[in-house]
């Protein structure tokens, strides 16, 4: 098993839990807030568990699928988290379609809102393209 099967098998470890946050007694305040920060809802419950699902399988099949995987949920997710820093709100949960854009708020809060898919995408894509790069 390639490193970056390996990474995928953490990226489903890491998903699923991010699935079963508002699960977890005391890990949302009275407002519904996973850590203070930001509500999940069942649309995010079911692209968390279906990007882990995509990870897994990619994790088990091939060094290429791992990278395949990586590579497009790292860009997805990523510009998922820029577009919620801008707007308030991300398109991979649909938000964008079901609330109304909440403005450019350049503070913490809305940083940490969004840090979870800039962090986890920012650093899938820069493993899947580097070794795309050393491939070629």
């Amino acid at each position: 098993m390639t490193n970056l099967q390996k990474l995928c098998l953490v990226y489903f470890v890491a998903l699923m839990i991010a699935a079963s946050l508002n699960y977890i007694p005391g890990l949302t305040d009275e407002n519904g807030l996973a850590f203070g920060i930001f509500a999940l809802d069942i649309y995010d419950d079911a692209l968390h568990v279906a990007s882990a699902l995509w990870a897994l399988a990619a994790g088990l099949i091939s060094h290429r699928a791992a990278r395949i995987f990586l590579i497009l949920f790292g860009l997805a997710y990523l510009g998922d988290g820029i577009f919620g820093f801008f707007t308030g709100y991300g398109y991979l949960d649909l938000g964008i379609f079901t609330n109304q854009s909440a403005g450019i708020d350049l503070s913490l809060g809305r940083f940490l809102a969004n840090l979870p898919h800039l962090a986890l995408g920012g650093i899938a894509a820069w493993a899947g393209l580097r070794d795309a790069s050393r491939a070629a």
